[in-house]
């Protein structure tokens, strides 16, 4: 990589993530008159940009995911929000003058920030069964919004009994001849109203109480051995697609030495996203909360910016 290159410009704020918390976060810190930059790296990319219709975001009933973050960047950008196309590989603290502050690098530069905003999101997580890495993209998939043409009157299987699982389920009926829930539960955890499409979609069918053990075929996906977990019976479902939803790891790993994370590796924030660690606050999918959606991801956002804002003016002698 040779030498780092030390970005002379210092800012107010580093927002790492791209999603609809860091563009709203870019956006209240750059209203509030605070150098800002946002770094949208290839492994920050929003959960959202994968959803094909959000109905929940009020106002935009069956907004697209993409459009919508595009949207949220274009007016935080038009802020006056500096956006940098890096990854961030770290964070650590930095004296920046008679200041405390913090140091970001990414691609290959440094970056001095008084405070640092953390909407980097979350992942989905993997089975860890056989197969399934190599049939990613020939067969196995995260995102039914993405892939579902490609299924056009086969039959596939989901895994997993959440909203997210559910909501993908339905979408799949669009295309796929039958769709094959299958959850280790013998209910699900979904929303009432999308059980009740669910449970009354002709095109799905349900494997309670079932696990996926094995993804396998030729250069293709072409069946799943299932597990039922109270019968010990295993059966095995041909299938041309496996979409997997069984929950989310946050994108973490670099602040583990930074903030305190709790148990599952969100970050642990107070009511103003502020986190353990000063002049660091974090926001969206990747904090300890009880509900991920992307109107929760804007708040968050929000918050976080105007603490960022209360936190640097405090710094620089200005509060109000």
């Amino acid at each position: 990589m040779g030498e780092m290159k030390a970005n002379e410009k210092q800012f107010d704020v580093a927002i790492i993530g791209g999603g609809p918390a860091g563009f709203t976060a870019g956006m209240y810190a750059v209203r509030a008159a605070l150098d800002t930059i946002l770094f949208e790296g290839a492994s920050t990319v929003s959960q959202i940009t994968l959803t094909d219709a959000i109905e929940n975001y009020p106002g935009l009933n069956g907004a697209n995911g993409l459009d919508l973050v595009d949207l949220f960047k274009k007016q935080a950008v038009g802020f006056g929000l500096e956006t940098a196309a890096d990854d961030v590989a770290e964070i650590k603290r930095a004296v920046l003058g008679d200041k405390e502050g913090w140091e970001v690098v990414a691609g290959g530069r440094s970056y001095k920030a008084l405070s640092v905003i953390f909407a980097a999101g979350a992942n989905w997580r993997r089975l860890g069964v056989a197969g399934e890495e190599r049939f990613i993209g020939r067969g196995v998939s995260f995102c039914a919004t993405c892939d579902a043409p490609l299924f056009r009157n086969r039959d596939v299987a989901v895994v997993g009994g959440g909203d997210t699982a559910i909501q993908e389920a339905i979408y799949l009926t669009k295309f796929a001849k039958k769709v094959t829930v299958i959850h280790r539960r013998d209910r699900l955890r979904a929303t009432a109203i999308l059980q009740q499409r669910a449970l009354a979609n002709d095109k799905i069918e349900f494997l309670w109480d079932s696990v996926v053990e094995k993804v396998d075929g030729l250069d293709l996906l072409q069946w799943i051995k299932v597990h039922n977990l109270k019968t010990n019976e295993d059966v095995r479902l041909s299938v041309s697609g496996l979409f997997i939803f069984v929950g989310l790891n946050p994108n973490t790993e670099m602040l583990r030495n930074v903030v305190d994370l709790d148990e599952r590796g969100y970050v642990k924030v107070d009511a103003t996203m502020k986190t353990s660690a000063q002049g660091v606050f974090a926001a969206g999918d990747c904090i300890a909360k009880q509900l991920r959606q992307v109107v929760t991801a804007c708040g968050d956002g929000a918050n976080a910016a105007y603490s960022a804002q209360l936190y640097v003016e405090e710094l620089k002698g200005k509060a109000y």
